[in-house]
């Protein structure tokens, strides 16, 4: 069946219907997926009832699966796959994290705006998060189009910015929350890596390459450098660059983390789990060595 691609927002985003994720992606297939990513950049693909190998099978029908995570407490992972972010609220022993667990205080970080694995050399391209289970209220993602975003920019502005190498770190974005718990081995990890802050892709599009894992740009004092990233974010994430997502079980949704970023929204989760699992795809390359905007 072909895929049949229903837009959800005026610049970006679509509803994928015609794959199904229990069997492996045909070549075909898998050239549809990329199609409508270029185009999309975020896709919805709804009544995905699989399992954890069938999730990262559909990853490596797409790309090469990052092997690490970036978390905090690596070591405590409950999914059967080390490679399988664990996007959710649940210990290991199936309960609820306590309010006052570090991992739970890392994991707020998501609720800033970000593009997944920005804090790698060879950071991510795409993410697939598949809803296991879902909070009755809240727990939304919101996904904002950095490419729109830079074609609103002033001309002046985008002069500016095209040469532009940033740094990004976790310990960047954990610390606009004030999370500053880590071990010697954490910080190692966690060293700060440069990226392009303007992007050129295949198709010739330009984007934004923004997160709050950037927290230093080169040549530029660092508050010089976070004043401007903080008012790049303000611009990127106008409510007319951005998509609202609201969650249905068993639901994939799969972005492109160089031309989009997302942040997750709040739920009660001292009281409701929300069980979501995502593969992520690396890039080609570091942004340094992709061809400059």
């Amino acid at each position: 069946m072909p895929l049949t691609l229903t837009p959800l927002h005026p610049l970006f985003a679509a509803r994928a219907e015609g794959l199904d994720l229990t069997r492996p992606l045909t070549a075909g297939e898998a050239s549809e997926v990329h199609a409508a990513m270029e185009k999309y950049a975020v896709l919805v693909i709804p009544g995905q009832d699989i399992d954890d190998d069938q999730q990262m099978e559909f990853g490596r029908a797409l790309g090469t699966i990052e092997a690490t995570r970036g978390v905090v407490d690596a070591h405590r992972h409950r999914l059967k796959h080390d490679s399988m972010n664990d996007i959710s609220n649940i210990d290991t022993d199936g309960k609820l994290l306590a309010a006052d667990d570090r991992r739970r205080m890392f994991n707020l970080g998501n609720r800033l705006w970000h593009s997944d694995s920005s804090f790698k050399a060879t950071p991510a391209k795409y993410s697939m998060l598949h809803a296991r289970v879902i909070p009755p209220e809240g727990g939304e993602t919101e996904f904002a189009d950095m490419r729109s975003a830079w074609d609103a920019l002033p001309t002046k502005m985008q002069t500016r910015l095209k040469p532009m190498i940033t740094h990004h770190s976790l310990i960047y974005s954990r610390g606009n929350l004030g999370f500053t718990d880590y071990t010697d081995e954490e910080r190692v990890k966690f060293a700060p890596v440069p990226q392009r802050l303007v992007r050129r892709h295949a198709n010739g599009r330009v984007s934004l390459y923004l997160s709050s894992h950037a927290g230093a740009i080169d040549g530029m004092p660092i508050p010089e450098a976070r004043a401007l990233l903080r008012d790049l974010i303000e611009h990127a994430t106008q409510r007319e660059f951005v998509y609202r997502h609201s969650w249905t079980q068993h639901e994939l949704v799969m972005w492109d983390n160089r031309t989009t970023m997302h942040r997750a929204r709040p739920f009660d989760d001292q009281a409701h789990a929300r069980d979501m699992r995502r593969v992520t795809i690396e890039d080609d390359a570091p942004t340094l060595a992709q061809q400059a905007a």
